[in-house]
């Protein structure tokens, strides 16, 4: 089965309505979805499998008065039936072209400890600056 990775544009937002289970964490509801894709430096390359939407990296650029702006990589899924094959991968290879192309010089991404997919998803890469951080993070109800 042929896999197609493309960027989500504002009007692309019929796509997701198709999408496999465990591609997001929760239903996509399509006002969120359509104010995402309308807000500037907001990303999101999917992956696409017949027409099925099976999975979706979505990324933010964080600009800085004193600092290089940053790709920050929200979040990335794959459906299960789908994971192991490349996808995110790919997914991750065309996020960091989009965030070039906007001039960003690096990318970040945060995870659970314990999400070991996740981090050989993440230590499989070349060009980390590093080993991993440690990284506290604290969640306001606003």
């Amino acid at each position: 089965m042929k896999i197609e990775i493309r960027r989500l544009c504002p009007g692309d937002d019929a796509l997701v309505m198709r999408v496999a289970e465990d591609v997001f964490d929760e239903p996509v509801r399509p006002d969120r979805l359509a104010a995402y894709l309308a807000s500037s430096g907001h990303f999101m390359i999917v992956a696409l499998a017949d027409g099925i939407f099976v999975g979706q990296c979505a990324a933010v650029i964080h600009r800085h008065p004193d600092k290089v702006s940053e790709l920050y990589i929200d979040e990335v899924g794959v459906a299960p039936a789908f994971q192991r094959q490349g996808i995110a991968t790919k997914m991750l290879d065309a996020m960091f072209e989009l965030g070039r192309k906007h001039g960003c010089e690096e990318a970040w991404v945060g995870i659970e400890p314990r999400n070991v997919s996740a981090r050989a998803l993440y230590e499989a890469r070349k060009e980390p600056h590093g080993p991993a951080e440690d990284f506290v993070m604290y969640v306001y109800r606003l």
